[in-house]
């Protein structure tokens, strides 16, 4: 049976699994924190380390594995024909040569892409996305990313940008962006967006019970938190999720408007605020695209949860691997 390692880095966590080539099996799935702190070269070396520790137990699971090569989604922006990671200020690797690397570390073939767009594939191989050609999907966390899928295949731009729906603009005259735009999707629906207008809206006298979900220390008000004091019927965070579900649904049908996908996939802590995010935001959609487009696409949570990266790191080193051929 032929797999593929798929490795998936993030900011807070590294994770590795074997990926059956067909997509139909995932094995000795390992976790463990990322320690960017610690400098690139310890996390590779513990990434490489997961990487031995997983194949050896796949292969003993399955005495007649074959691994053909490795997939890494790490965040961006990448160079995937270099396989350098740019600059990825929440890990800080600048100019670093992921792909050689960790084709160096474990004796395999490899390729690299950018995590959501690994994260996007995954959902359209074995998730929330299996079957169709056109997806587009947002990963909505401590920042928005998204990724393109365009006739099956992943859509990169001509400088390995595209799919960076969280600096699309929303509000013209809008709050500032971390990455020195005003307006952003990312400065209203990102997980801290979400909680800083929260705690605004608390500051400036609007009741809520919010602070007792924390005690009253409003720094440690979060996304999540918003989330369940909706749920428990919180004008003020119902408020939030609404506004929220506005703004990604202007983002999200300027996407549709675009690409007119047949699936929109959304991933992160977001979605457990279920039908009071995406009801709304279906809505909202409905009022800002094009009926034609709004009529063929499904907007849906995400399914491979802690694993579309994986999967999707896999999926990549395979495509890559065929466009080569």
């Amino acid at each position: 049976m032929r797999f593929v390692l798929g490795v998936d880095v993030g900011g807070t966590n590294l994770v590795v699994a074997a990926v059956a080539a067909d997509g139909s099996t995932l094995h000795a799935l390992k976790s463990e924190a990322t320690r960017p702190e610690e400098g690139s070269e310890s996390v590779l070396h513990r990434m490489v380390t997961m990487a031995h520790a997983v194949m050896e137990e796949t292969r003993r699971a399955i005495p007649k594995a074959e691994f053909i090569g490795a997939g890494v989604g790490a965040p961006g922006p990448l160079d995937t024909k270099r396989g350098v990671v740019l600059l990825t200020p929440n890990l800080g690797w600048v100019n670093l040569p992921l792909r050689d690397l960790v084709q160096q570390g474990i004796s395999l073939p490899t390729a690299i892409d950018n995590d959501a767009n690994c994260a996007v594939l995954g959902e359209c191989w074995m998730g929330a996305g299996r079957g169709a050609l056109n997806v587009i999907g947002i990963t909505i966390g401590t920042g928005i990313g998204g990724g393109i899928v365009i006739d099956g295949r992943l859509y990169h731009g001509s400088s390995d940008s595209a799919g960076e729906i969280g600096h699309t603009t929303v509000e013209v005259n809008g709050r500032r962006c971390k990455c020195g735009n005003y307006g952003c999707l990312e400065a209203y629906a990102s997980g801290p967006a979400i909680a800083l207008r929260a705690v605004e809206a608390i500051e400036a006298g609007q009741p809520s019970r919010l602070p007792e979900y924390v005690n009253g220390a409003l720094g440690k008000i979060t996304a999540q938190t918003v989330y369940q004091a909706a749920h428990d019927g919180d004008e003020l965070a119902d408020e939030v999720v609404g506004d929220t579900a506005k703004f990604l649904g202007a983002g999200i049908a300027n996407m549709i408007n675009i690409f007119n996908p047949e699936i929109v996939v959304v991933f992160g802590g977001v979605t457990y605020a279920g039908e009071r995010l995406f009801a709304p935001l279906r809505r909202e959609v409905a009022k800002r695209a094009f009926k034609p487009a709004v009529a063929v696409c499904r907007i849906v949570p995400a399914e491979l949860i802690g694993t579309a990266g994986v999967y999707g790191a896999a999926r990549t080193f395979l495509d890559q691997r065929d466009a080569r051929a």
